[in-house]
């Protein structure tokens, strides 16, 4: 007992071990996240398909070029690419259009001359005056002294005459422009003091004959825009009113609005 005493009651140390809980499992989260970004990424390309083509392009652009897309760097992909992307080009002017649509109607006016000589109209070549006015592109039929395009006093159109404006109704009818035919005559008058058949009468359905011509060569009705007959009041030759170049057929190719 007395060496008992003496000694100090021994430390006992309790270790307690906590018991595991059973393992749920986390694969169905894997799961669940694959799908929400397999729905998403379907939402976006949704989305994407119903943009426009401005919006789809500038998309493209930023995947192909991300760089400069980010924040400080550019426009987003609605207005445009970035600054390590080709810059946007200015919209252009009304002015700049009308250059580039007179360029195009004159080069038009080259080529139907030269077909016109290829296809043996040739001799005819000083009576066609094609340029470009503050209209469009003219292309005029003028008589002269020696060969008229239609019968003397009437809206008969001669063979030759006929064919040229068959060649010219084919190749306008490749285009979208509108078109006016004009017919013009000399200052001779008819009798009856402009009573009955006139210049006007007469400029007006010439202007009709070669309407007939063009639109049976392939011109659609949709592209007439008006006919017009000035019988001498717009004369090619004032100062000789009764000269054979006043009487013709003026066929007008508008510019594109």
């Amino acid at each position: 007992m007395a060496e008992n005493e003496n000694n100090e009651n021994p430390v006992i140390i309790k270790k307690v071990k906590k018991g595991k809980h059973a393992h749920h499992g986390g694969a169905w989260k894997v799961a669940y996240a694959d799908f929400v970004t397999a729905m998403m990424a379907l939402f976006i390309v949704l989305w994407i398909l119903a943009q426009n083509d401005e919006v789809k392009n500038n998309i493209a652009g930023y995947f192909n070029d991300p760089s400069g897309f980010g924040s400080g760097n550019g426009p987003s992909v609605f207005k445009g690419p970035g600054r390590n992307s080709s810059p946007v080009p200015s919209p252009l002017t009304d002015l700049q259009k009308k250059k580039i649509e007179q360029d195009r109607l004159r080069e038009m006016g080259k080529e139907l001359m030269s077909e016109l000589d290829k296809s043996g109209f040739g001799d005819l070549k000083d009576q066609v005056d094609i340029e470009v006015v503050d209209e469009g592109l003219r292309i005029e039929l003028m008589e002269t002294k020696k060969k008229g395009f239609f019968e003397v006093g009437t809206a008969k159109i001669k063979p030759d005459a006929k064919k040229v404006l068959e060649l010219i109704g084919k190749k306008l009818s490749n285009i979208k422009n509108q078109i006016v035919i004009e017919g013009h005559t000399d200052s001779r008058p008819y009798q009856g003091n402009g009573m009955g058949y006139t210049n006007y009468e007469l400029s007006s359905d010439r202007a009709n004959t070669a309407r007939r011509i063009l639109m049976a060569s392939g011109v659609k009705a949709s592209q007439i825009d008006e006919i017009r007959g000035y019988a001498d009041k717009r004369l090619r030759d004032p100062k000789h009113p009764f000269n054979a170049s006043n009487r013709r057929i003026s066929i007008i190719v508008k510019y594109n609005e």
